[in-house]
């Protein structure tokens, strides 16, 4: 296993972040997974699933439907589920997607901060790619802040990623991280003197 972090090759696209190799949990010369390829994961997953804390403490995690845009993961729920409850308390999420098998896979984990998307402008624009995404079933009407679907009304929250890994599994195995300032959303270079046996 590797000893240190490793750069990961430079991106394609010049303002995509680099990444990391984590120690310990990457084969010996292991290649890094682009960016391009965690982002279009992203971009692709049907189903994610959606971690928040309930205000006990305990966990509540539940699937859901996610689009990329602006750099964020938008998701939708209703105001009086319990994951709108928990997110009304605590806006720290992490959001996991990527497949139950072990061989040729790609697990992608983004931490992160959830924020209400109230403008309607961009609450229009988020309902086409959500409509494009997932068809005509998921046409979700826009007013006061807030989708509707079928009548009911649905709380939009955009997710600033602060945190991802990627878990890719071939026949090597890559564990990859990112990281963004909690601020603005852009990437960072990994912090000097971490656990380096540690992913998280």
């Amino acid at each position: 296993m590797t000893t240190a972090d490793q750069p990961a090759a430079r991106p394609a696209d010049p303002d995509a972040p680099q990444g990391t190799l984590v120690p310990g949990f990457s084969s010996p010369g292991a290649s890094p997974v682009p960016w391009e390829t965690v982002r279009g994961a992203l971009e692709r997953a049907e189903i994610s699933w959606i971690s928040t804390v309930r205000p006990d403490g305990r966990p509540h995690v539940t699937p859901l439907m996610t689009v990329v845009a602006d750099g964020r993961l938008h998701v939708t729920t209703g105001p009086d589920e319990r994951k709108a409850r928990n997110l009304a308390e605590n806006a720290r999420v992490v959001l996991t997607t990527g497949t139950n098998a072990y061989e040729d896979a790609l697990d992608v984990v983004v931490e992160g901060t959830a924020a209400r998307v109230t403008d309607d402008a961009a609450l229009h624009r988020l309902a086409e790619r959500w409509r494009c995404k997932y068809g005509d079933d998921w046409a979700f009407d826009v007013g006061d802040g807030v989708f509707f679907h079928d009548g009911d009304p649905a709380l939009v929250f955009a997710v600033r990623p602060e945190v991802v890994f990627a878990y890719e599994r071939t026949s090597e195995h890559a564990a990859m991280r990112w990281r963004f300032d909690a601020s603005d959303g852009r990437a960072v270079h990994a912090v000097s003197g971490e656990d380096p046996g540690s992913p998280r």
